[in-house]
């Protein structure tokens, strides 16, 4: 008996210390098999169009040369058509010369080999060439199998001034950037740039008889042009608007602005006479959550680590030893600081979709198991039991871990799902043995020759329900989605079986023996 007890519980430990040693992963949901996916492309502010034009045709025509890839389209200046999750993370919104997408599609699922994650790895040291050959921060963005979210990974930099909090996202900047596995490292802090004012001195102008309007007018027309006539074109059903404004070389020269001849009572002059320049910086963009200024730094996950939970363990201890300006910085893993001196963080991203999701299915598991606890108290009328019964639950993680392990699936939303679900199929198991014990002690026979017979006779029928639960979840084993409850269902159901065979009649016999004593 000491053998089975220690035995048991040793494999029990060993297999949830996969988890530990991260053979077994976990995750939200695994990666979905899609036929598209996004390349995203961000230059600093002021990059002119044709550089975002050229970088974005140049990434296009590498993910050309990919088998799997039927075809791309290039965006630039413009948000490119948007899904769901284009919605949630804001693509709708970019717009400006420095913004560039590629859109790639894939063949049909059946017709590659390959996942479009693994393709999208594949390519990613080819695109990142590219990009930073050129200057450009690149993304690339999957479709999510479940509910998008801004990014994998997003930090949400709090602190009681621009400063501080400017200082603390550049070291969340750094330490992700040296975090193994962490890609597509981004933040809204935008580049510096400057901003010419042309003031017009009306004193100057009024002495040659120039007002404001005409200055304006002049300015407009020679930098955002101005319809100025119409053009008939033989054939044509109607006229074309003539809009004249300087070449876009001229238009970057302030030199050649300012030689823009104004006319005036005495001839033209120069625009320079009437102006003076002012050198300004832009006002860059500001954020806020529940009115609390932040700013955002945002990640991905790919190669060396595939999920965000590893990461994000990672980062908290390089973050742990980081003062700035004498102040530690706070890192909150599910709910925002709520003191505004304090310099902190706080993870959201899919970590807080992974914590809300894995929370609410634990719960969900513990009233799982009070309720079979309440109906198996009530049928055989006893408070220990119904424990003997439930013993095997646990002895799920046997079969479930190492075949994660095994598969290499990681462990999701739906291998937590499958375990719940096991929870029952296993309690059924274990009601039919200790029924069957309970029946043949009522026709009168031995304590031991009962639980030996319950176990030879219910082996049979526990064996098919576990043969059945094994069928059922080959249909699902290679779909990337649900990989992770057919694991949980099959490995586990085979353990548990086996173990169930044994625990519980050896458990059940100790209970009687004790009560006999």
């Amino acid at each position: 008996r000491k053998v089975v007890y220690l035995g048991t519980i040793g494999l029990l430990l060993a297999s949830m210390s996969l988890l530990a040693v991260r053979l077994v992963q976990v995750k939200m949901l695994p990666f979905d098999n899609k036929s598209e996916f996004q390349v995203i492309l961000d230059f600093d502010e002021g990059t002119p169009l044709e550089t975002s034009m050229a970088v974005a045709e140049e990434v296009a025509a590498v993910l050309r040369g990919v088998p799997e890839v039927v075809s791309t389209q290039t965006y630039a200046g413009a948000a490119a058509p948007f899904n769901f999750n284009g919605l949630v993370r804001h693509y709708f919104m970019r717009s400006g010369s420095n913004v560039a997408d590629v859109q790639v599609n894939l063949a049909p699922r059946h017709l590659r080999d390959r996942q479009s994650h693994a393709i999208a790895v594949a390519v990613r040291p080819q695109i990142e060439a590219v990009a930073g050959r050129r200057g450009a921060r690149v993304k690339i963005a999957e479709i999510p199998p479940g509910p998008p979210v801004l990014s994998t990974l997003v930090a949400e930099v709090y602190g009681p001034d621009d400063a501080s909090r400017l200082a603390a996202a550049e070291v969340v900047r750094n330490v992700m950037e040296a975090t193994p596995g962490v890609v597509d490292v981004d933040w809204t802090v935008e580049a510096p740039q400057q901003r010419l004012s042309l003031r017009v001195d009306r004193a100057r102008a009024g002495a040659v008889g120039v007002s404001v309007e005409q200055v304006t007018q002049v300015v407009a027309l020679a930098l955002q042009g101005m319809p100025v006539a119409l053009a008939s074109q033989p054939g044509a059903r109607e006229p074309v608007t003539i809009v004249p404004r300087l070449d876009r070389g001229l238009r970057d020269d302030l030199s050649a602005v300012l030689a823009l001849p104004v006319a005036t009572p005495a001839g033209p002059l120069p625009l320079g006479q009437f102006v003076t320049v002012d050198t300004l910086v832009r006002e860059s963009a500001r954020h806020s959550r529940n009115l609390r200024p932040l700013v955002y730094v945002t990640a991905d996950v790919a190669g060396e680590i595939e999920s965000p939970v590893y990461a994000i363990l990672a980062m908290n201890k390089a973050l742990d030893s980081v003062r700035i300006n004498g102040m530690p910085i706070g890192i909150y893993n599910a709910v925002q600081p709520e003191r505004l001196d304090e310099l902190a963080i706080k993870w959201d991203g899919e970590w807080q979709v992974t914590i809300e999701v894995f929370r609410d299915l634990g719960i969900a598991f513990g009233v799982v198991l009070l309720l079979i606890y309440l109906l198996v108290v009530g049928w055989f009328q006893s408070y220990t039991i119904p424990l003997v019964i439930m013993a095997p639950i646990p002895l799920t993680l046997i079969g479930i871990l190492p075949g994660h392990a095994v598969t290499g699936a990681f462990f999701t939303a739906t291998s937590m799902i499958g375990m719940i679900a096991l929870a029952g199929i296993i309690v059924r198991n274990s009601i039919l043995l200790v029924d069957f014990i309970q029946l043949a002690e009522a026709r009168g026979e031995s304590l031991e020759n009962a639980v030996i017979e319950a176990g030879a006779v219910r082996f049979r029928p526990i064996a098919l329900t576990a043969a059945a639960v094994v069928i059922g979840g080959l249909v699902m084993v290679l779909d990337p989605i649900f990989q992770g409850l057919a694991v949980a269902l099959m490995f586990g159901a085979v353990a548990a079986t086996a173990l169930t065979m044994v625990v519980v009649p050896l458990l059940y016999w100790e209970l009687k023996r004790a009560r006999s004593r």
